[in-house]
């Protein structure tokens, strides 16, 4: 009996369709990392602070204003690998407009979602999904948390 042919396996096949999410995923980190969201510094911010990996040196400086228990606008500056980038730019990009409660819990889900929990990764998370592959690459995971972690903190200082 011969090995299976992938000429013969039908398009839309299992492996298929992950590695087209996989590239669409991909394209979507990078299509951040080149163009940032949110990327700038804020006038008054109500909340500003810097977060570095020393593992790697990547740095995030975050500035978030709140308009009561909502967060009204958030900007980052910083510099590291792509996967930090993006991650901060999909992470303002999906907690502006968000109440403190609704932004903690999207933060409390991108973590568990980072470190692998099952069902972490749902429609609550939006663009962040694409992220989700960091899961299986332990020593990243300090990258793709870095401006979560002080999304976190910034929440934090406000309660």
């Amino acid at each position: 009996m011969s090995a299976p042919d992938d000429r013969n396996r039908a398009p839309n096949a299992p492996d298929a369709q992950q590695a087209n999410v996989a590239a669409l995923y991909q394209e979507l980190i990078l299509d951040h990392y080149r163009r940032p969201r949110n990327r700038g510094k804020l006038e008054s911010p109500d909340v500003a602070l810097r977060k570095k990996n020393p593992l790697c040196g990547d740095v995030i400086d975050l500035q978030v204003q709140f308009d009561g228990d909502t967060v009204r606008d958030v900007r980052f500056t910083g510099e590291g690998c792509a996967i930090s980038q993006a991650a901060a730019s999909m992470l303002t990009q999906r907690l502006k407009g968000k109440s403190s409660a609704d932004a903690a819990q999207i933060l409390d889900r991108f973590t568990r979602m980072v470190h692998g929990e099952e069902g972490a990764a749902d429609e609550s998370l939006g663009d962040l999904r694409a992220l989700s592959g960091v899961s299986r690459l332990p020593v990243r995971h300090p990258c793709a948390l870095l401006a979560s972690d002080a999304l976190a903190e910034a929440l934090a200082s406000r309660r």
